[in-house]
């Protein structure tokens, strides 16, 4: 018979010998023992409410009655009998995972219900690209000329002609149109001495075969003015930055799935309200309203469905559902925009979709992990039992109540105070290095991501739609091939590689004087930069501690968005000159690639749950170390048991009871009859409550 002890219980040895230990573990076998009810404090039974578990734990000196109840409960012992699936192990979801389906019929639905967010992901962040474009060909309205049906007679007498022999877009002739358009001979008027002055009428767009009418073109925010459309764009990011901290906390508070729906809401309401500006105050304002569900309308999801998923799954479940969802809904939506041939359908058209998400509430599972976080755990059981029925699953009944005793139990040590935060992490000088060095290596990630996605509007601006679709397609070959590298190759070398090589593909463009290959050059660091990208928070999350890691990542990612704010005045560079552009994307690619080669490689070791795991992670490795040969191809030491529980490994907020760091050397045993001899020995334990007399 296994080494037993008392149910959820302590036994006080002090400092005896390990020869009187075994036989003191050998007398328990065949008698019962009782101990002081003030000795002894066995945690939560199965049966235990939560209720019971607040009063008990977190309101002891409530009142006399109540502190008398509970000194009479201690002192009346209630047996239970020890079973033969009861063990001290704690179980967590990742634990029961394999018993209910780690991957299958729930998983796969879910992962099919992130079509329509991973559509609207798509909408919010490249929708304002297409509102704001810039038309390729344009130049400046003079009314009095209207009435001319010869346009190039019209733009002789008016338009001035750059160095190139091209007609100017921002500058006409200062003078007297009125004559002009009273003389019998309009073209003995015709001098390109004449002196220039800005567009002071509007601006006359040349059409195209399929001509699409942006907000850009609407409002005038072209030559000095244009600047206004990127004001517009980095307004969007301030309320990215602020939607990503105040959902973080909605969520925490209200639930994932809260957190989803409302975001959602959010992002409907103000693209309807795009859809209905008149000036550059209700643009921005709509764009802003809009910016703050970005993030939460696809991360929240993400989440949901990973949190499902069995651990060796995640990496391909994480980067498919971008390959399969994400990349065909980016590539739709420049032809949703052309379809609609104006800015203001095409913001009405496609926030429709959005209204699916009002149903979420009926088809998508709450996170079971968040749930038993708050203390609902019957809610918890209720979504896994769910979960069994559909993967067609059996689960004995007694290893659901142990599942459910130990979350009650989690729950009930989470009720101690919590002393971490992202603070804390800079109290440690190597942890506080990493910390330093992920935000500048996401910060890096971030612009030079957002930055080639942004630079596709205006690469190519003659054919912008198509261009842009072949820069987004690139999205799909590069999720598959960071599945088939992130877990052999490793995320230093892979995030090092990637990176380094979307930086250098930027600087070829640059120096590149013929207009096609600096196009392709662009392409090829689109594509890389797309796998980094893919990386990066995956990365962090595993470098970081247990105990900081969701309050670290989303302090990552909110600088993610400030860095993001400056990709609009990069791309703006391209006003100025395309290789400056290039120029700027290229050394970011290059400065977080070489970043990259100081943090530690975490494939194939054991990730960090304490400030001071992190202090010393990755103390033994060198510069070279190389996940998949040397060295760094084994384990840093063998995993047969886990530290903590999984219950905190993908939510915001980080759960701390040093008592959650147990052994965990659980073993499914199929319930079989007790013997006759078993029978005759009856273990009993003693429910006794801890309280402060």
């Amino acid at each position: 018979m296994a080494n037993e002890e008392t149910r959820n219980g302590s036994i006080d040895k002090g400092d005896k010998s390990k020869k009187k230990e075994k036989g003191e573990q050998a007398q328990l076998k065949k008698s019962t023992f009782y101990e002081k009810p003030e000795m002894v404090d066995i945690g939560v039974q199965a049966g235990d409410s939560v209720d019971e578990i607040k009063v008990r734990y977190k309101e002891p000196n409530r009142g006399n009655s109540s502190n008398d109840s509970l000194r009479r409960s201690s002192t009346t012992t209630t047996s239970l009998p020890r079973r033969s699936w009861e063990t001290e192990d704690y179980i967590d979801f990742d634990d029961l995972l394999p018993m209910i389906g780690e991957f299958s019929h729930f998983q796969v639905m879910l992962l099919l219900f992130m079509i329509p967010f991973c559509f609207i992901t798509a909408f919010v962040y490249l929708g304002q690209i297409f509102m704001s474009l810039t038309p390729p060909k344009y130049y400046c309205y003079v009314p009095e000329l209207t009435l001319m049906n010869n346009v190039e007679l019209r733009k002789q007498l008016s338009i001035p002609r750059e160095k190139d022999g091209s007609y100017s877009c921002c500058r006409m002739y200062d003078t007297n149109y009125t004559k002009i358009h009273f003389a019998p001979n309009p073209s003995a008027y015709i001098n390109t001495s004449l002196p220039t002055m800005p567009c002071k009428r509007g601006y006359v767009f040349e059409p195209d075969e399929k001509p699409y009418i942006s907000a850009t073109m609407e409002f005038g925010w072209l030559c000095d003015d244009d600047k206004y459309a990127t004001y517009a764009q980095i307004i969007f990011f301030v309320g990215s930055i602020l939607g990503a901290l105040g959902y973080g906390y909605f969520a925490d508070h209200c639930g994932r799935l809260a957190a989803l729906v409302s975001s959602c809401f959010v992002a409907l309401v103000g693209s309807f309200a795009t859809s209905m500006s008149y000036d550059f105050s209700s643009f921005a304002l709509s764009r802003f309203i809009v910016g703050t569900s970005y993030d939460t309308c696809f991360t929240m999801v993400y989440i949901l469905v990973l949190e499902y998923v069995g651990p060796k799954y995640r990496t391909l479940v994480a980067n498919l559902s971008l390959a399969l969802f994400y990349c065909p809904c980016t590539m739709l939506m420049p032809w949703i925009a052309l379809s609609a041939g104006n800015w203001r359908r095409f913001s009405a058209y496609t926030s429709l979709p959005i209204v699916l998400a009002m149903f979420s509430f009926c088809l998508i599972p709450e996170s079971a992990r968040w749930l038993v976080s708050v203390g609902d755990i019957e809610g918890a059981m209720e979504i896994l039992k769910r979960v069994m029925r559909m993967n067609k699953k059996n689960v004995a009944p007694q290893i659901l109540e142990l599942f459910e005793s130990s979350c009650t139990q989690f729950y009930k040590e989470e009720l101690h105070g919590r002393d971490f935060n992202v603070f804390s992490i800079f109290k440690r000088r190597r942890l506080a290095r990493y910390m330093v060095l992920l935000i500048i290596i996401w910060m890096a990630m971030s612009l030079v991501y957002d930055g080639h996605v942004r630079a596709a509007s205006v690469l190519d601006s003659q054919n912008i739609f198509v261009f842009f679709t072949i820069a987004c397609a690139t999205e799909l070959p590069g999720s598959i091939l960071v599945i088939f590298t992130l877990d052999r190759c490793g995320r230093r070398w892979c995030s090092f590689a990637f990176t380094s090589l979307s930086g250098v593909f930027s600087l070829v463009g640059a120096g590149l004087a013929n207009r096609t290959l600096m196009r392709i050059s662009a392409l090829a660091g689109r594509f890389f930069a797309n796998m980094c990208y893919n990386i990066g928070l995956q990365w962090a999350a595993e470098i970081l501690p247990t105990v900081v890691r969701a309050q670290g990542v989303a302090l990552i990612h909110t600088m993610g968005f400030v860095a993001m704010l400056l990709s609009p005045p990069v791309v703006y560079l391209s006003h100025v000159s395309f290789p400056l552009m290039l120029l700027v994307l290229g050394v970011l690619g290059l400065l977080g690639g070489l970043l990259a080669l100081f943090l530690p490689e975490t494939l194939n070791h054991e990730l960090p749950q304490t400030l001071s795991d992190g202090a010393e992670f990755g103390r033994n490795q060198r510069l070279w170390h190389v996940p998949c040969c040397g060295p760094g191809a084994r384990k840093s030491h063998p995993r047969h048991w886990r530290r903590g529980s999984s219950l905190r490994t993908l939510s915001r907020e980080e759960f701390r009871s040093s008592r959650m760091f147990r052994k965990t050397d659980y073993v499914h045993r199929e319930k079989s009859q007790p013997s006759s001899e078993n029978q005759k020995v009856d273990e009993k334990v003693i429910r006794t409550y801890k309280y402060n007399g």
